[in-house]
C-alpha cells in the first residue's frame, strides 16, 4: 500500500461523502478488534475517490467507503479476493478481517494486510516494458478463472451507457480550450460503432489505473482496490494500456492480456470515457477540483487515446493505418507519405494542436485518392516554420524541419 502517512482530514470529493477519520478508525477498532486496540492508525495518502485508508500498526490498512453505496465494494473483495489470489502472478490485498457498522459509521469496513510500495502515480514506474508483461497478466489470468457466480462490474457493461457524460465532457473540456473536441469526438463515435461483448461474462479488476498500482524501485510488486471487481465484458481491463503505458509498451501490454481486436478496441472506448469524465468532474477547469492526481491521470489517458488513434486506430483513422501498412497500388508513394503526417505523432501533433490540420478532410482526401478519384499534387520540405506558412484549408506540411512531406488539395 502507499506508504506516505498523514494526520490531515479526509478531503471530500463528493456531497455525500462519509465523515471519516483516525478517531473514528480507532473506535471501530477497539470496540469490534480489540486485540488490535491501541495500534496507531494513520491516514494514508491516496486519490482513491472510494475508499479512505488507514494504516493500522505497521502490517495493516484499513479501508473504509467513502459513499453510502459503498457497501458492495467491502463484501466483494472480502468474499473474492481470498478465492482469486491464488491465480494472480502478482501480489494483492488479504482480506483480514470483517468490520460492521458501528461507532456512528453506518457501512461495512474492512482490514488488509499492508503491502509495501508506493502507488503508481507517485512513484512511477521505471521498468515500464516488465509491468506491461505483469499487468497484461493479470489481466489474461482473471479472465481464465471461473465467473460463475460473480457480481457485475461496475464497468462490464457497454461503454455507451456513459455517452451522456462523455458528450457532456467534450463539450466542456473543448470550450474551456483544454481538449481537441474534434478529435475526441471523433474517437467516441468511433467506439460507439464497435460489436459489443456477447460471450460469456469474465472476471475483470475494473480499475487498472496508475492508483491502484504498487511500485518498488520502479517495478511493479502489487495490484490494489479490488473493489469494482466484477464479471462482464473483459474490455475495461484494457484502460491500463493508455492510462499507464505509452506507444512504446502498450503492445506489450497487449501481447500479455492475449485480447482480441475488437477487445482492444471497446476498451480504448472506455479508456477514453475514464479520462473525459475524470478530468471533468475532478479537474480545476470544469469540475469541482478535488482531486488534481485523478484529473491528470485522466488527462494524460485522452492524449494517449487520441494519438494512438492517430497512428493508426479506429473509425476514419483506419484509412490512414492502411496506406502505411500497404503503401501500394491505389494509395501510391505520394500516399503513403501524407499518410505518415498522421502516423508520426511529432509531426502530425504540431499541426494539429495549432489547427493547421483539418483531419476531417485529410482522411477525406486519402480516401479519394484510395478510390481512384483524386491525386496528390505537390511534395516539398517542411518545418514549423512553413507549416504556418502553408496553414490555409487543404495544406498540410509535417512539422519536421527538413523532413520529406506531401502539400495537398487533392486535384
Amino acid at each position: 500500500m502507499p506508504s506516505s502517512r498523514e494526520s490531515s482530514p479526509v478531503v471530500k470529493m463528493h456531497g455525500d461523502e462519509l465523515d471519516i477519520d483516525e478517531a473514528l478508525v480507532g473506535r471501530l477498532v477497539a470496540e469490534q478488534f480489540p486485540r488490535w486496540a491501541g495500534l496507531p492508525v494513520t491516514r494514508v495518502r491516496s486519490a482513491g475517490t472510494d475508499n479512505a485508508m488507514y494504516r493500522l500498526g505497521d502490517d495493516m490498512v484499513v479501508r473504509l467507503p467513502r459513499l453510502p453505496g459503498g457497501a458492495r465494494q467491502v463484501d466483494t473483495e472480502h468474499r473474492w479476493l481470498p478465492r482469486l489470489a491464488p491465480y494472480l502472478p502478482l501480489a494483492v490485498p488479504t482480506p483480514l478481517a470483517k468490520g460492521e457498522p458501528g461507532a456512528g459509521y453506518a457501512l461495512p469496513w474492512g482490514v488488509y494486510g499492508w503491502l509495501d510500495g508506493e502507488n503508481a502515480y507517485d512513484a512511477p514506474l521505471t521498468e515500464l516494458r516488465d509491468a506491461a508483461e505483469q499487468l497484461g497478466r493479470i489481466v489474461a489470468a482473471l479472465r481464465k478463472v471461473d465467473a460463475a457466480g460473480g457480481p457485475p462490474s461496475w464497468r462490464g457493461g457497454p461503454v455507451r451507457n456513459n455517452a451522456v457524460h462523455v458528450r457532456a465532457a467534450i463539450r466542456d473540456l473543448g470550450a474551456a480550450g483544454t481538449l481537441d473536441a474534434p478529435a475526441a469526438t471523433e474517437a467516441w463515435e468511433a467506439a460507439l460503432r464497435l460489436p459489443q461483448w456477447d460471450d460469456a461474462p469474465v472476471w475483470l479488476h475494473g480499475d487498472l489505473l496508475p492508483g491502484n498500482l504498487l511500485t518498488c524501485s520502479g517495478r511493479l510488486t502489487a495490484v490494489i482496490d479490488f473493489g469494482g471487481l466484477g464479471v462482464g465484458d473483459p474490455a475495461a481491463d484494457t484502460i491500463a494500456a493508455w492510462a499507464v503505458f505509452d506507444a512504446g509498451t502498450r503492445e506489450a501490454f497487449r501481447a500479455a492480456a492475449d485480447v482480441d481486436d475488437a477487445t482492444w478496441a471497446r476498451g480504448r472506448g472506455w479508456a477514453l470515457c475514464f479520462g473525459l469524465m475524470a478530468e471533468h468532474y475532478y479537474g480545476d477547469t470544469c469540475g469541482n477540483g478535488t482531486n488534481p492526481v485523478l484529473a491528470s491521470v485522466g488527462r494524460r489517458t485522452v492524449d494517449e487515446v487520441v494519438r494512438d488513434a492517430v497512428s493508426g486506430g479506429q473509425g476514419a483513422w483506419g484509412v490512414v493505418r492502411d496506406a502505411v501498412s500497404g503503401g501500394q497500388g491505389a494509395w501510391g508513394v505520394e500516399t503513403v507519405h501524407a499518410a505518415r503526417l498522421l502516423t508520426e505523432p511529432a509531426g502530425f501533433g504540431y499541426l494539429l494542436k495549432e489547427r493547421v490540420v483539418d483531419i476531417g478532410e485529410f482522411v477525406a482526401a486519402l480516401e479519394r485518392v484510395a478510390s481512384g478519384r483524386g491525386a496528390l499534387c505537390s511534395e516539398g520540405q517542411g518545418s514549423a516554420e512553413t507549416a504556418a506558412h502553408w496553414g490555409c484549408r487543404g495544406s498540410w506540411v509535417r512539422a519536421l524541419g527538413g523532413a520529406r512531406c506531401v502539400v495537398p488539395p487533392v486535384c
